[in-house]
C-alpha cells in the first residue's frame, strides 16, 4: 500500500509539471491554431533565467517566479508580434518558423553562457521532506503540486469568468463573426501567446532544481506537452488536467515497474493508438455550431 501511495504522489508530481507546460500550449494552439515547436525553448529560458536571477543577482528560485513568467511572456509576445501574426492560417508555415526560432533560441543560449549543464539551487525552506500517510515526499514537489493547482484555478477563472476569456473564447470559434462584434483579434492572440509562453517559462523555472538547465532541455518538455494536448482535446482546460494525470502516473507506474525509457515507449503507444480510435481526445470541448 506504501508502495501504491508513493508511486500516486510521483505521478502527480509528474503532472504538476506538465499541466504547467501543457496548459499554455493548449491555449495557445486552441485559440490561434499555431502549432507551436517553440514552446519548449519557453520552458528552456524560464529556467535559464531562473539560474541567472540566483548565480548574477543573487534573487532565489521563488522570489524571482513573478519576474520569470513576465520576462518569458514578453519575449512571446514579441514572437508573436514579430513573426506569427503574419503566418496566421498558415499551419505549415508556423510549424516551420516556430521551429526555427526554437533552434534559434537554444544556439543564441550557447553562444551566450556556453553549452554545459547548469544549476539551480533549491529554495532552503523547501529542501527538507514531508510525511504524508507514512509516506516521505519533497516539500519542493508539493509546492509545484500545489503552484500547479492555483495557476489552473486562475486561467480557469480568466478563461469562463472574464470578457478577456469570453473574447478569446469567441475568437476561437468564429474569428470573423467575432470581428464584427468589435472584438480585437490581434490584441487578444497577443495576450494568449504571452501568457502561455509565462507558463511554460514558470514550468522550466519551477523543474530547474530538480533537472539540470541545458539549452536542450525543452524538447523533452514539449513533446510530453503535446501528448497531453492530444490526449486531452485541443481546447479543454479540464481535459488538459485530466490527461496531465493520466500521463503522470501512467508514467510514474510504469517507469516503477520498467525503465524510464520503456515508460515513454510504451506511452507513446497508448497514445498512437487512442488517437487512430478517438483523433478528438478523450475530453474534446463541446461547443455549439
Amino acid at each position: 500500500m506504501e508502495t501504491i501511495l508513493a508511486q500516486i504522489l510521483t505521478g502527480l508530481s509528474i503532472a504538476s509539471i506538465l499541466l504547467l507546460v501543457a496548459l499554455g500550449l493548449a491555449i495557445i494552439y486552441g485559440t490561434t491554431g499555431v502549432i507551436n515547436l517553440a514552446h519548449g525553448e519557453f520552458v528552456m529560458i524560464g529556467a535559464y533565467t531562473a539560474w541567472a536571477l540566483q548565480t548574477y543577482v543573487g534573487v532565489g528560485l521563488i522570489e524571482s517566479l513573478v519576474v520569470i513568467f513576465f520576462t518569458v511572456a514578453l519575449f512571446g509576445w514579441i514572437i508573436e508580434k514579430t513573426v506569427i501574426r503574419h503566418l496566421y492560417r498558415r499551419p505549415l508555415d508556423t510549424i516551420l518558423a516556430t521551429w526555427g526560432i526554437g533552434v534559434m533560441a537554444q544556439q543564441a543560449i550557447r553562444l551566450a553562457v556556453g553549452g554545459e549543464l547548469r544549476y539551480v539551487q533549491m529554495p532552503s525552506a523547501m529542501s527538507s521532506s514531508v510525511s504524508i500517510l507514512g509516506i516521505e515526499i519533497s516539500a519542493f514537489r508539493l509546492f509545484i503540486l500545489a503552484l500547479s493547482a492555483v495557476i489552473f484555478g486562475f486561467t480557469w477563472y480568466l478563461m469562463y469568468r472574464t470578457s478577456i476569456g469570453m473574447k478569446l473564447r469567441a475568437i476561437s470559434q468564429d474569428r470573423e463573426i467575432a470581428s464584427c462584434f468589435g472584438i480585437q483579434s490581434k490584441r487578444i492572440y497577443g495576450l494568449t501567446f504571452a501568457y502561455g509562453a509565462g507558463l511554460a517559462g514558470l514550468a522550466g523555472a519551477l523543474v530547474s532544481p530538480l533537472k539540470s538547465v541545458s539549452p536542450e532541455m525543452g524538447t523533452t518538455y514539449v513533446v510530453d506537452a503535446f501528448m497531453v494536448v492530444v490526449l486531452g482535446g485541443v481546447e479543454s482546460l479540464i481535459g488538459t488536467v485530466a490527461s496531465s494525470v493520466i500521463l503522470g502516473e501512467l508514467t510514474g507506474f510504469l517507469a516503477f515497474y520498467s525503465n524510464d525509457t520503456l515508460a515513454k515507449v510504451l506511452v507513446f503507444l497508448a497514445i498512437v493508438v487512442l488517437i487512430r480510435f478517438r483523433p478528438q481526445g478523450l475530453f474534446a470541448a463541446k461547443v455549439r455550431s
